[in-house]
């Protein structure tokens, strides 16, 4: 039974992913999380599907300084 719904929280959290990046770290947050969600009181699937958002929060932010670098670089250049 756990792990039909592991199985299936990891479609779903790879279905929802925006892209390609997205889902890659998606995939990395869910697996460390729910390692450390089973290890903590076997709560894996919700580890997973914490990890996958924070995975997906950090990447959204790095992608913003990326961003925002690019645009500093590119008006320094002027």
């Amino acid at each position: 039974m756990k792990s039909t719904l592991l199985t299936a929280a990891a479609v779903l959290l790879m279905l929802g992913a925006g892209s390609a990046a997205s889902a890659k770290g998606c995939i990395k947050g869910a697996v460390v999380g729910g390692v450390a969600g089973h290890y903590a009181g076997h709560h894996g699937v919700l580890g997973a599907a914490a990890g996958c958002l924070y995975s997906r929060h950090h990447a959204r932010e790095q992608e913003r300084q990326r961003q925002q670098q690019s645009q500093v670089n590119g008006q320094g250049k002027l």
